[in-house]
């Protein structure tokens, strides 16, 4: 008996390790998943299925270009399509992808209006926004039974779409009030928000977020509620929330902003965001789990799967991706995973051979709009190769926003370590233009280094703890992420970024 334990303990661990091995983009799992599908930042997921491929599109708010989208045939994997989003409208938040009648449409709210973008094929391209001249936020689009189009809002209303799609052709009506917190539950705010809609059957079944996107780790959560007509009334459902942190304990916080949606195969299922317990620096977090539909034609998650254990595959075709954030900056564009905070100025960079060069902008990290990407671990080294021209000034950082960050930099003979802002120089005259840095995070604690020839590494006296930068302290709703950074008068080229998991 005891051997038949061992056995079963075994081959469970053996199911849990490979369920976690399945979460990194680029490999395969063995029946089983671990969430999140979306390491990282990935906040206020849109998904759309067309046939047997799906698409996917989250907030990008000030990282430019934006509105990244992303594909997959299994819903484990994924790989990144293109950026909708090249004009700098401000902060984009609470996406909305769409098919109608063959044409590609994001909804997306941004410095206090609405836009949409459209494409003919979802590789592009896609227009410049438009801009729907109507405020509110988190656009949730409908199509009814006669075909006419509709956007749903986060105060519960919602507005008629012309037949384009490209402008709005009435005034808000209102729809939908909420699903009543009890009282004696601590969340943020009411905060009705994140509608989603589908038509299934007689009914139209909307999906929303209340009790706060951030704040207490108990108070966001995914409400459903179900009516004959947009315009309501709207019944509730008996299994609301349908997803919620309950418990201290458990590993994902503040669970909302879900979408419902069915597979190739007929099933369905739910992606949502989190914030992870010890990493809300990481951002919020994509997650997926089952629905089942009852009888009495309501929907919720199946009694006994939880969100932080593994969780049977979608029967679908398996996806390969080769998604990396390894980059030799070669090529005639850079890849999808970086981007600008607050803005793309193509004139300012520059890839060849050579590397990525990049001028010099302000004085400091703070002013310098860097060029990030998201980790996707919780420990991992960063590594990059600097040339530093002029009286450029390079780094290597790790960046929330322009008053919340800290790194390794060096100039054309020496180097400094930045903690919070504060700036100064932690190694003089070691290096000759040119320079390896690193940065290893192990669970928040960051130590930093710089090399002559990338072999032997040298530490720095300084070192950071990040686990704190994150939006309950900072506000913004961002993540920390990993910056590449030109400042002063001079420019300053970067070549071979590498991204190494620390298991």
């Amino acid at each position: 008996m005891n051997k038949l334990i061992i056995t079963i303990f075994l081959l469970q661990m053996s199911v849990f390790a490979k369920a976690q091995y399945q979460t990194q983009p680029n490999e395969k799992g063995a029946g089983f998943y671990l969430n999140p599908i979306f390491a990282g930042d990935y906040p206020d997921p849109s998904i759309l299925r067309d046939g047997d491929d799906y698409y996917m599109v989250h907030s990008s708010f000030e990282y430019y270009p934006g509105l990244l989208i992303w594909h997959s045939k299994d819903l484990i994997n994924w790989k990144p399509v293109t950026h909708a989003l090249h004009k700098n409208v401000g902060s984009v938040y609470a996406p909305d992808l769409v098919k109608y009648k063959n044409k590609f449409y994001i909804y997306f709210p941004a410095n206090g209006t609405n836009y949409v973008v459209t494409a003919d094929s979802i590789a592009g391209p896609w227009t410049e926004p438009i801009d729907l001249k109507i405020g509110n936020i988190d656009p949730g689009h409908i199509e009814d039974e006669h075909g006419k189009r509709y956007l749903f809002f986060s105060s519960g209303g919602f507005v008629p779409l012309s037949d384009d799609g490209l402008s709005i052709t009435g005034n808000q009506q209102r729809s939908y009030s909420g699903w009543p917190i009890p009282k004696d539950w601590t969340i943020e705010c009411f905060c009705l928000e994140g509608p989603k809609l589908i038509k299934r059957g007689e009914y139209y079944y909307l999906t929303t977020a209340e009790g706060g996107t951030a704040g207490p780790e108990t108070g966001h959560m995914v409400i459903s509620a179900r009516s004959k007509s947009l315009s309501g009334p709207w019944e509730n459902s008996p299994y609301n929330p349908i997803i919620r942190t309950t418990k201290q304990s458990e590993k994902w916080k503040s669970k909302g902003h879900g979408t419902l949606f069915d597979d190739a195969k007929g099933n369905w299922w739910m992606i949502f965001h989190a914030y992870e317990a010890g990493f809300y620096n990481k951002g919020r977090q994509t997650l997926l789990l089952p629905v089942e539909w009852t009888k009495d034609g309501w929907y919720k998650v199946p009694d006994g799967v939880t969100d932080s254990k593994p969780i049977r595959k979608p029967n679908l075709v398996e996806s390969k991706t080769d998604f990396t954030l390894n980059d030799n900056f070669k090529g005639n564009k850079l890849k999808s995973q970086w981007a600008f905070f607050e803005g793309l100025d193509t004139n300012r960079f520059n890839l060849s051979d050579n590397g990525l060069t990049i001028s010099g902008k302000g004085t400091n990290v703070a002013n310098s709009s860097p060029l990030l990407c998201i980790p996707s671990g919780h420990s991992y080294m960063a590594d990059l190769e600097l040339s530093i021209a002029g009286k450029g000034t390079g780094g290597l950082v790790l960046f929330y926003n322009n008053n919340a960050y800290s790194g390794i930099l060096a100039n054309n003979e020496s180097i400094f370590a930045n903690l919070r802002g504060w700036q100064f120089q932690t190694e003089k005259n070691v290096i000759k233009n040119h320079v390896f840095l690193r940065l290893k995070n192990i669970n928040n604690t960051v130590d930093m280094y710089y090399s002559t020839d990338g072999t032997k590494w040298n530490k720095i006296e300084s070192s950071l703890e990040v686990s704190a930068m994150h939006h309950n302290v900072l506000s913004g709703f961002l993540s920390l992420r990993i910056g590449l950074t030109s400042t002063g008068e001079g420019n300053v080229t970067f070549k071979n970024f590498k991204f190494t998991p620390i298991n």
